[in-house]
């Protein structure tokens, strides 16, 4: 019995099995080091795993910071991304197609506060993620290098709260941090986006010279070196400029898998495109179709004896394997291919022999990492495709042609699949998932996160703006050309219409414990203040939106309002969840939920209207609904 196969006759080792499922959540705490008998074994960095679980200890905080990835601000980047976010996300019908039935979400806002308020509701739900963030060329937009008021910062820019002349600007090159901020930036957008991602999901993303290095360092850390899967190479341009050293004309984009053993069961093959079918013709009318010569020789390095035999042709001529090659088949496959006419011996019927294969035969293809831009777009398409949307008057310096995204999707989604961009610029991803979906049949979704940065136009006021006007014509489109064509059944399966979601404030305002030096009236006054913790402007749908998400179910989710005991309540994801926000409650409302027995239910606090009796009989009544039950048929109750 060989080595491999040998059983050790132990059982499960436990404590490797412990190191392996913990690699795969904290790839980042792992490093590769030698023992004493110089066998390579992977150590465990446990201050840096404690940093990762949000405990900072002394030690971590005084410890060298060293190359190999640390940079002024890591340790801030930790912490950031252990902070939990206190914002919501409030639903803006006016600006959304479809509102009610729609699975795309495009959300308005800063992305990291945005993808922290996305952990709950989909953490590995994202099948594909692809971005295209600021390449930090010195004069990009870069969000903010502000660890403590991220939030505060966003709603100034954006006009949502009075401004104290905070801005968002460019990192430009003569700083002291140039690459250091953009590190900052992205390290907690990467860490936070992997979360999401499906175990078999991947993540593209575009970036150029001027950090990819970084950038492959940087993600190797957070999915692990292990789950690079290629850098693609794009030619962004196809025609020669006078630049005064060397034309750029490319750009990269790497991919990485969230776990590359469960990505590479469910892989795509492209389907063929017109240039590859060319070389696939038919001369002598064969009755199967069109097809190509295949040459039948190999590199020798691993040939069996098999391989090596001699080969006559049907004019008498004698082959045998060029030095160095063998035959691709064996002998005795070879044979069978000859009976079967699947040999072609050139057209004298004397040359070396080749394999027949047939078009029908094509199952697709494997991607390259060279990306042209005759099959792929450049940067001239993409502007042109922008403009046929929206006019010549729009302009983006920096668009990705849909053929470039659409080749992404075409490797990484089945049917049913979740994509998400969280720099999504105007929208190009969510076009490709439109057109696709129509083009293979399929019900892909989509989720964008935009900033809304202002831009210089008659007609939109920020890049957000583009961007949904963009996905918004390019349903419309689609709906035109497809109206007489689809049945009433696949028009209500096809979703072209997506769910405008902006980034503000929480809707409860939190308590704030007092200074140990505040005097009693002004407790008093603090305490009447937060009797009513509701935002007054905030609207029941604003409130359910913001419980939505802090109970960790999708904005997306099918929503229904019913009558319980004379009360309207929300019925959520079929009833599992139950929202109550009217400004009062009894008992048998409460008697009513328990019949219905969800999963959860929500009411607010302030309509007990300080009815303590009420709301202890409340929680007593749950508490003997749940008594002995499994987690499934209990009923969560909570308060806001």
């Amino acid at each position: 019995m060989s080595k491999n196969t040998q059983m050790d006759g132990a059982s499960l080792n436990l404590s490797e099995q412990r190191k392996r499922e913990l690699q795969q959540l904290f790839p980042s705490v792992f490093s590769e080091t030698y023992n004493d008998a110089g066998e390579l074994v992977h150590s465990i960095d446990f201050e840096r795993l404690k940093a990762e679980l949000g405990e900072f200890s002394e030690i971590y905080d005084n410890r060298r910071e060293r190359y190999g990835m640390e940079w002024p601000g890591k340790r801030d980047c930790l912490r950031l991304i252990q902070q939990p976010s206190f914002a919501t996300l409030k639903p803006c019908r006016e600006e959304s197609v479809d509102f009610d039935h729609t699975e795309n979400l495009f959300i308005e806002g800063d992305n990291l506060e945005v993808l922290k308020l996305l952990q709950k509701s989909y953490y590995g739900q994202v099948k594909m993620i692809y971005i295209d963030p600021p390449y930090n060329t010195g004069k990009e937009f870069i969000y903010p290098d502000n660890f403590a008021e991220s939030l505060d910062t966003y709603l100034q820019y954006a006009g949502l709260k009075d401004s104290e002349g905070r801005t968002f600007s460019t990192n430009t090159a003569n700083e002291g941090r140039f690459h250091s901020k953009w590190l900052n930036m992205m390290y907690p957008r990467l860490y936070l986006a992997r979360n999401l991602l499906r175990e078999d999901g991947v993540i593209f993303i575009s970036i150029d010279d001027n950090e990819v290095e970084n950038l492959r360092r940087m993600c190797d850390e957070i999915f692990g070196e292990e789950n690079f899967v290629a850098q693609f190479v794009w030619q962004k341009k196809y025609s020669r400029d006078n630049r005064p050293l060397i034309g750029s004309v490319h750009e990269y984009v790497l991919m990485y898998a969230r776990n590359i053993s469960e990505f590479s069961k469910v892989r795509n093959l492209l389907p063929p495109s017109e240039e590859s079918l060319k070389v696939y013709k038919n001369p002598n009318n064969d009755p199967k179709g069109r097809w190509r010569p295949v040459p039948m020789t190999a590199q020798a390095g691993h040939a069996t004896k098999s391989q090596f035999y001699e080969v006559t042709t049907p004019t008498g001529v004698k082959h045998t394997p060029p030095e160095g090659r063998c035959w691709a088949v064996s002998e005795e496959t070879y044979r069978a291919l000859l009976s079967n006419g699947r040999i072609y011996f050139g057209k004298d019927n004397s040359s070396q022999p080749n394999i027949i294969r047939y078009m029908s035969e094509i199952d697709g293809f494997v991607p390259w990492t060279w990306l042209p831009s005759k099959e792929f777009g450049h940067t001239d398409s993409a502007m042109k495709e922008l403009y046929s949307l929206l006019g010549k008057d729009v302009a983006f310096e920096t668009p990705k042609p849909k053929e470039l995204l659409k080749l992404f999707c075409e490797i990484s989604l089945k049917d049913g699949d979740l994509v998400l961009d969280f720099f999504s610029g105007t929208a190009t991803l969510g076009q490709c998932v439109f057109e696709l979906n129509v083009e293979r049949k399929q019900n892909n979704n989509w989720l964008l996160v935009q900033l809304p940065e202002v831009v210089e136009h008659e007609h939109y006021a920020s890049i957000a703006d583009i961007g949904k006007e963009r996905i918004r014509r390019v349903g419309n489109n689609i709906r035109t050309s497809l109206e007489s064509q689809l049945l009433p059944e696949d028009k209500q399966n096809l979703d072209l219409g997506f769910k405008v979601l902006k980034l503000d404030q929480s809707n409860f305002k939190p308590w704030q414990a007092p200074d140990k030096s505040v005097s009693d009236e002004a407790l008093i006054q603090q305490m009447e203040l937060a009797v009513d913790h509701i935002a007054p402007n905030a609207s029941q749908e604003d409130l359910l939106y913001e419980l939505l998400l802090k109970a960790g179910l999708k904005p997306t989710e099918k929503i229904a309002t019913i009558q319980l005991a004379n009360h309207t309540v929300f019925a959520v994801a079929e009833g599992t969840l139950l929202i109550h926000l009217e400004d009062s409650i009894d008992q048998a409302l409460l008697d009513a939920v328990l019949q219905r027995a969800p999963s959860q239910f929500i009411c607010l606090d302030k309509a007990f209207h300080g009815n303590d009796q009420l709301k202890a009989n409340a929680v007593k009544t749950f508490a003997n609904f749940n008594h002995g039950k499994e987690n499934l048929d209990r009923i969560d109750f909570k308060t806001v």
